[in-house]
């Protein structure tokens, strides 16, 4: 890599699924690079997650992808469900994995975290290092950060810091920045005496709630629903807000509800980034996940994009080549991709928000014709998101 006199290769700051992936990508590419993160550990924020095809495809190209699938938890069919119970639309996973030519694999986020570091260098993570960015560079000044043992400077630095990421608030200070969506999640991992037979999400007035089987009998479960930005539970308990919300919808959802512990229970309001930046990239710095995309969490797609980011940047840069010259190919990747997903996620979610009598009856009658369509006709709806291929990385090995 073309290197500025005395700057290091290659700066991750944030050592989220993200940031983790893109150091594993610029690893396998023979880059070396550096993860600072400001937590203690990576003891990893969330509970489950879905690898869709397009993620698993790109974990396959840094060499873990079958580690992380052979930890799924097969499930015969995945659908869309009334808070009555009724089905609205079910594709079994067969045909699934026959359109798209791979599954979905749903995994606790702790495995991911787990496959990503066992997969870099010892030492390449340092927990308890907080980063930030001092100034961008240019194609001929390094970039700058300043971390614990002082001011470094890099060739690249990929700034994986999240929704609220103060690297994209300095090199874009025009931006407006995430948006509230209107609505708030809950998450966690339970573990039921017996796996539940459905699997997929329920919908109902302004609310949903989904289903996810892992691996050793584990079920992650989660809600969402309109709410005022940053309301909490009244009595400062989750579990029981849960409970208030979907208590009466249809088995298993309350029953596994039920069965979260508390202080487990994480809730989030979802706020995206409804403007698009204008690039994902500023002198050597690379905007990478929700710090350059934040979206809705209503397709699933947040932790799969940044995955894709990070193997299509580190396609883009070879040792001896200056990432400078090659950061607008990443924005021209990216961009376009991103900005339709995040739109996409968030047109999901104006669904899931209708809450009067007539629109959500409008909205079910149509599930429910979709739902008698082939499967071939569900499936190529996703076609644009999980058909996805990624490039090769040329030095992976």
């Amino acid at each position: 890599m073309g290197s500025p006199q005395g700057s290091q290769q290659a700066i991750v700051i944030g050592g989220g699924i993200g940031g983790l992936t893109a150091a594993l990508a610029l690893h396998r590419q023979g880059i070396p690079v550096r993860v600072h993160e400001r937590a203690d550990s990576l003891e990893p924020v969330g509970a489950g997650l879905a690898l869709a095809p397009n993620a698993l495809r790109s974990l396959d190209r840094l060499g873990i992808g079958g580690r992380l699938r052979a930890l799924a938890t097969p499930h015969p069919a995945i659908g869309l469900r009334h808070p009555s119970g009724r089905w609205l639309a079910r594709t079994s996973t067969s045909a699934f994995e026959a359109y798209f030519g791979d599954t979905i694999a749903a995994v606790a986020r702790a495995d991911v975290i787990a496959a990503l570091v066992d997969a870099l260098p010892e030492g390449t993570v340092r927990t308890g290092s907080p980063a930030t960015l001092v100034t961008p560079g240019s194609a001929t000044e390094p970039a700058a950060v300043r971390t614990t043992d002082g001011e470094e400077t890099a060739d690249l630095v990929v700034a994986a810091d999240g929704i609220h990421s103060a690297t994209r608030g300095l090199l874009f200070p025009g931006h407006p920045g995430p948006r509230y969506s209107g609505f708030t999640t809950w998450r966690t991992i339970v573990t039921p005496g017996r796996r539940p037979a459905a699997a997929g999400e329920v919908w109902g007035r302004g609310r949903l709630a989904g289903i996810v089987p892992l691996a050793d009998d584990r079920v992650y479960v989660y809600g969402a629903a309109l709410a005022p930005a940053g309301e909490r539970a009244a009595d400062g308990d989750e579990r029981a807000e849960l409970l208030r919300r979907f208590g009466d919808w249809c088995a298993p959802v309350p029953q596994l509800f039920a069965l979260a512990e508390p202080e487990r229970v994480l809730r989030h309001d979802v706020r995206d980034l409804a403007d698009p930046l204008p690039a994902h990239h500023h002198g050597r710095v690379a905007l990478l996940g929700d710090a350059a995309h934040a979206m809705c969490p209503f397709q699933g797609q947040g932790a799969c994009q940044a995955i894709e980011d990070a193997v299509v940047l580190a396609s883009l840069l070879t040792p001896g080549a200056d990432p400078a010259a090659a950061l607008p190919a990443y924005t021209a990747a990216r961009l376009p991709r991103t900005t339709a997903v995040v739109a996409d996620s968030r047109r999901i979610g104006d669904l899931v928000a209708l809450r009067s009598p007539a629109a959500t009856l409008l909205r079910t009658t149509a599930l429910t014709l979709a739902g008698l369509l082939p499967a071939r006709a569900l499936l190529s709806r996703s076609a644009r998101t999980y058909g996805w291929q990624p490039p090769t990385l040329d030095a992976a090995g």
